[in-house]
């Protein structure tokens, strides 16, 4: 069985490479394709793998996402013109699902940001299966026209954090704030407010702030800020606190057990809310009082693993839809 992952940014990168290992193991051929973006290549390297480079993030205007989009569809036509996989994979990538579709490819698709509208037009109706977590409610899936869905019991990050060991170990003084910005180009995020930099710098007083932006990366007085790579999954393993906008690097902390405090309308999403109410380290907060809620929950590590033993792990589910090759083509 030869299998196609494509990885659009650093979260889908980690999942790639979860997949990729897990289906090697058995026996397949993976061929794993990412893009030029600020965390794709970072991970990739942090994780030992050596994926295949198509295209490159270009969020500048409209007419750039849809230039470069079109751009990298036709190199994977290119790529795969002699030699087809069996089966594609992705976390909602646009170009996997429009090649593979073309080119009558099974798509296996996960899925869980029902706020990315633009992203679930574009793919969840091409999609052969769609494997998604057990929050996610039918009649939101089926808005977008999914045929076949799948569930699981847990949310997508329990891929990657079960058995996870943190890649390095960190210096900085405790306690430790990590404050990851919101996904300014992201298409679901155009008009929502980033309050994320202030909301640090209000913060300073009460331990080390960790800013993590997402692509301009200065100094920033009274905040500390990496101006390189950095393993989300190990610096949120290794903090008192998280607080973001709701999505990867939040519940990657609160699945470790790590209070994880999220902003914005957007954060309040399914798989959060899931989590939230399973008695995971994760809250809501307006901006205005996220200062109260961050001495309250600093340096309050849950023990978690018990909770995170009762997920299932959607390599569960992928490995055993691949393997058992469910899939005909029309």
């Amino acid at each position: 069985m030869r299998v196609w992952y494509d990885a659009c940014t650093g979260k889908h990168m980690r999942y790639g490479t979860a997949v990729a290992g897990r289906l090697r193991k058995a026996g397949c051929e993976v061929v794993l394709t990412t893009r030029e973006h600020p965390d794709t290549l970072g991970v990739a390297r942090a994780l030992g793998e050596r994926p295949i480079v198509i295209g490159k993030y270009a969020p500048s205007s409209l007419s750039s996402r849809v230039a470069e989009s079109a751009k990298r569809t036709l190199r994977f036509l290119e790529l795969f013109e002699d030699n087809q996989p069996d089966m594609a994979i992705s976390h909602q990538s646009p170009e996997l699902c429009r090649t593979a579709f073309g080119l009558n490819i099974p798509i296996i698709l996960t899925a869980d940001t029902p706020h990315a509208t633009a992203v679930n037009k574009l793919t969840i109706p091409l999609a052969t299966k769609l494997v998604v977590s057990e929050a996610i409610p039918n009649r939101f899936l089926k808005t977008y026209g999914a045929s076949e869905i799948v569930r699981f019991r847990g949310v997508d990050e329990v891929a990657w954090i079960k058995g996870f060991k943190p890649s390095k170990t960190f210096d900085f003084k405790k306690p430790l704030i990590v404050v990851r910005q919101i996904e300014t180009n992201a298409s679901y995020a155009l008009g929502e407010t980033d309050t994320t930099l202030k909301v640090a710098r209000k913060l300073a007083g009460l331990g080390t702030v960790l800013f993590l932006s997402r692509y301009i990366r200065e100094e920033i007085p009274g905040l500390k800020v990496v101006k390189s790579f950095v393993d989300s999954a190990s610096v949120v393993s290794y903090a008192d606190l998280v607080i973001g906008a709701g999505g990867t690097m939040s519940r990657e902390a609160a699945l470790q057990g790590v209070p994880s405090i999220v902003l914005s309308e957007i954060s309040h999403t399914y798989v959060n809310r899931y989590l939230a109410r399973k008695g995971f380290p994760i809250f809501f907060a307006e901006a205005s009082n996220v200062y109260a809620y961050t001495k309250k929950y600093l340096g309050k590590h849950v023990d978690v693993k018990a909770k995170l033993a009762e997920l299932q792990n959607p390599l569960d589910v992928i490995e055993d839809l691949v393997t058992k090759r469910s899939f005909r083509k029309d």
